[in-house]
């Protein structure tokens, strides 16, 4: 789906109000849902977009360079809406009803579920829960407790699901001061004894889709990375412009012609563009051949998943580096908290640490290109 363009004009004109706010204006939260930002990934026949990966991944990367922190909290809203084609048709459709609602949360296992008759009883407190002040609905990643002990799955991992809480059960504590992504509001939430129906609770592990379209045989945590990846690889397309704006307005010091104009600048930026533009088109490729398979009725198998996880984590270092390329090449005067090129390289910087795509998941697809053993489970 695109983006409206007056939309992507006022989130880059609000991008400082939203840092300074440090979480997504209610108001442009609420234009996002409006425009259906929010169910990409919905089923159609909840009334959802159901769209294919590449084009997910087109318009976070659109919002992305609009301002990162808006995209990564579409990015979460719209990946956590993922789990509508998972839960029972009553469940889903109690949550999506309403076409504008927003949901998000934490698929980390941080809190801790004990089965109570027809429900969880969830209680654990979750960092990171980005663009949750927006949101009607929460989940929360729990282990599955019996009799003091963690249930474990046949392979010997602990079973956790994700347990979906109405807001309004959930506490929200602002701890968000971070160095980067500061408009998301990603502070800790948390829950204590909150009574969740078994039924509104997913596993992506252990649990398969309710619904049959090519999306839902996408890996679940694939998406994910590739949302992350995206909005990534759209700051750094932001940081290309803002540079470029730059460079051929601002004279060097001590010289008369723009930063444009200086050799070292031309050679850095093309690099620099040509570095991204490699790793957006592996990701892309891995995008169009991982889709191929699922249209035609396949899951993903472990090397192909290994390879969408390789191009995402390749893709978000490279776009940091870009960022930081961009950064540098603008001077002193990048280094005012009022310059985009200071939020982008923050940013930037910031999305590098998401588990999804951190460095150990090189290692990972690493291993099991390699044809070593490896616990692939959120691959």
């Amino acid at each position: 789906m695109a983006v409206p363009a007056a939309l992507l004009e006022t989130i880059a004109a609000r991008a400082v109000d939203t840092e300074r706010q440090r979480r997504l204006p209610a108001d442009l939260a609420g234009e996002l849902a409006e425009a259906g930002c929010f169910r990409m990934l919905v089923p159609r026949a909840l009334d959802g977009a159901e769209v294919d990966v590449a084009t997910l991944f087109a318009t976070l990367e659109q919002l992305g360079c609009a301002d990162a922190a808006t995209g990564w909290c579409v990015m979460i809203g719209g990946t956590t809406a993922l789990i509508s084609a998972w839960l029972p048709d009553a469940h889903a459709r109690e949550i999506w009803s309403d076409p504008n609602v927003i949901t998000g949360g934490v698929f980390a296992p941080m809190g801790r579920a004990v089965a109570d008759g027809v429900d969880y009883v969830v209680s654990g407190r979750w960092a990171w829960a980005s663009g949750s002040a927006n949101c009607r609905w929460l989940l929360g990643g729990a282990v599955i407790m019996d009799g003091g002990e963690m249930r474990r799955l046949p392979s010997g991992a602990p079973d956790h699901r994700m347990m979906v809480m109405p807001r309004a059960d959930v506490e929200l504590i602002d701890t968000w001061d971070a160095l980067g992504m500061r408009g998301t509001g990603s502070g800790d939430m948390a829950a204590t004894n909150v009574r969740v129906p078994q039924g509104r609770s997913v596993s992506f592990i252990t649990d398969t889709p309710r619904h049959e379209g090519p999306l839902y045989r996408f890996a679940p945590f694939g998406l994910l990375a590739l949302g992350i990846a995206a909005v990534a690889s759209g700051n750094a397309l932001g940081a290309l412009d803002d540079l470029k704006a730059l460079a051929t307005a601002k004279k060097a010091q001590g010289s008369s012609r723009t930063l444009a104009e200086r050799g070292v600048v031309q050679a850095d930026f093309a690099a620099a563009q040509a570095d991204l533009e490699a790793a957006r088109a592996l990701v892309h490729a891995e995008i169009a051949a991982a889709w191929d398979r699922v249209v035609a009725g396949d899951a993903l198998a472990l090397p192909e998943r290994a390879r969408l996880r390789l191009a995402a984590t390749r893709l978000t270092q490279v776009a940091a580096r870009v960022t930081a390329k961009m950064h540098e090449l603008a001077g002193g005067t990048s280094v005012y908290a009022s310059h985009p090129l200071n939020r982008r390289f923050r940013d930037a910087h910031v999305a590098t640490q998401h588990v999804m795509v951190a460095p150990p998941t090189l290692e990972l697809a690493g291993r099991v290109l390699l044809g070593l053993p490896a616990d692939a489970a959120t691959l």
